[in-house]
């Protein structure tokens, strides 16, 4: 059960960032909203890889996503 809670707690912590990242992407590309799910997904993985300045916790929760990892994460919430 302790296991299923750190999962959770993770969980929690990558979707609040994903939405922080982006919100601060969404600030340069105002038309990101009517871009597809897809689009969204690369445009925030090139973020992270390129630009994003993270904290290396941060990293971590976002190691191994790629676009569509990305693009599902937000798509459930």
């Amino acid at each position: 059960m302790l296991h299923e809670n750190h999962k959770d707690l993770e969980a929690r912590k990558r979707l609040k960032l994903l939405e922080r990242l982006l919100g601060d992407v969404s600030k340069d590309a105002p038309d990101l909203y009517y871009r597809s799910t897809s689009e969204i997904g690369q445009t925030l993985l090139r973020h992270i890889e390129d630009t994003a300045r993270l904290h290396p916790e941060e990293r971590e929760l976002l190691k191994g996503l790629d676009a569509r990892d990305i693009a599902m994460i937000l798509s459930l919430h």
